[in-house]
């Protein structure tokens, strides 16, 4: 039937329809704009009232006791990691897939990052994947609530509680998910996360750190608040240095973006319930395709995808004939629909964590500080090191509308109905999907 041909071989599109405002995002309203300029008229964007604001309106969503406004989730994790005293020598255990700023930060502490694996169903790092990893220098574990999807927490939990070491989440995919019914954020020591235009909480450029630990929550002060470590802070080795940021930071958040954080608050949770009925109609649309299946919770867990972050899909090439995902992803973009292969790529493999020498050690800096040659060469981490041939970028709906969301559905059904026309040319997956950055920061 003609219009079942592939749009590559001439046929059809499978989505004709303008998808208007369906992938807009952030929303951006009159009481947005509002909220900005009345910073911006007062001169007052460098203050702390507005941000402070947002702080307890955040911390009372959250739910936790102590919430501190960064200008970038990067700073954000880097205080929640001097927050649990990571210093020289020290290792922290985190998924090789992921942002880099999940970890990175580590090495101005002087601390080394050991990589983990994922899982191949939550990608999120692998419970088992964990405890061998531990030794007397570990002392934080970072979890990464990848794209959305919760990590594996009870598992997580136990193995750090054994251990007596801190786990920090990284929760700039996932703000206000569930995992069993607890938001993602409650279960650590310290959570910090992203707050950038591009997040499922966009307020323009922004961090948080949350956190119900006093002490963390002052450390993460002293590091880069400086006009906040005051006569407030109660911690004794930190009051001597009242006055001067301890880290030599400045990481205050931008109350221009504070203003428009307060704002997107007020409706994150409606809008996040929305964006996750648009990709759940998606799925369920594709539900028995050969080939393709829902990166998402399952529906009896209690849990949830938060905002959907950068929502994604697995790869099962042996069920269409072994036809690469780049392949695929090529004709599904055919039929106007959106789809980009692979994820971010290990940082395991990446040089700055290999050979790169960044303060002029003499040597790679990852081992300027280890106790060992820490460096994970190909083969490590398999899962990790496969997933970019098995995973794909789906379209980022945030409006439900039925009638464009069943077009991008047909699109991938048909690429997954007429995979056999694709096989004769297909030139397989290039060695390297994705640059490291990647799109999902």
């Amino acid at each position: 039937m003609a219009e079942n041909k592939l749009a590559l071989w001439g046929g059809p599109k499978a989505v004709q329809n303008d998808p208007g405002n369906t992938f807009t995002w952030p929303i951006v309203t009159e009481e947005d704009e509002t909220a900005v300029l009345e910073v911006l008229r007062r001169g007052a964007m460098s203050d702390l009232d507005v941000t402070m604001a947002f702080e307890q309106e955040f911390a009372a969503w959250q739910g936790t006791r102590y919430t501190l406004g960064f200008n970038t989730g990067t700073a954000a994790l880097h205080a929640a990691m001097f927050g649990v005293k990571l210093g020289v020598g020290d290792e922290i255990i985190c998924p090789s897939i992921t942002y880099w700023a999940s970890v990175l930060q580590c090495f101005s502490l002087e601390a080394t990052p050991i990589f983990a694996d994922i899982d191949p169903d939550t990608l999120c790092i692998a419970p088992g994947d964990i405890e061998h990893r531990i030794t007397e220098h570990t002392k934080a574990i970072m979890v990464v609530h990848y794209l959305g999807h919760p990590a594996e927490m009870d598992t997580i939990m136990a193995i750090a509680q054994r251990y007596h070491i801190p786990i920090i989440e990284d929760v700039s995919h996932a703000h206000g998910g569930l995992y069993k019914g607890r938001k993602t954020g409650m279960f650590g020591a310290v959570a910090a996360m992203s707050l950038m235009s591009g997040k499922s909480l966009p307020i323009g450029e922004g961090g948080m750190l949350v956190t119900d630990n006093r002490e963390i929550y002052e450390r993460a002060v002293a590091f880069g608040h400086y006009r906040r470590f005051d006569d407030a802070i109660k911690s004794e080795d930190l009051r001597p240095y009242r006055g001067l940021p301890l880290g030599g930071q400045k990481y205050r958040m931008n109350q221009l973006c504070a203003a428009m954080g307060r704002v997107q608050l007020k409706y994150y949770d409606n809008r996040a319930a929305e964006v996750r009925q648009a990709i759940n109609y998606f799925w369920d649309l594709l539900e028995g395709v050969p080939g393709l299946r829902a990166h998402r919770v399952q529906a009896e867990s209690d849990s949830t995808m938060a905002g959907w972050y950068s929502a994604s899909g697995h790869y099962h090439p042996e069920e269409l004939g072994g036809l690469s995902v780049t392949r695929f992803a090529e004709a599904v973009r055919a039929e106007g629909s959106v789809c980009a292969p692979g994820v971010n790529k290990p940082l395991h493999l990446h040089p700055l964590f290999n050979t790169c020498d960044i303060y002029g050690h003499g040597q790679p800096t990852r081992l300027v500080h280890a106790h060992r040659d820490v460096r994970q060469p190909p083969g490590g981490l398999p899962v990790s090191e496969h997933i970019g041939s098995h995973t794909y970028r789906m379209p980022q709906f945030k409006r439900y509308y039925p009638d464009i969301i069943a077009q991008h559905a047909a699109a991938y059904r048909k690429v997954a109905e007429n995979y056999a026309a694709l096989l004769a040319d297909d030139p397989g997956d290039p060695p390297e999907l994705n640059d490291w950055p990647g799109n999902l920061n």
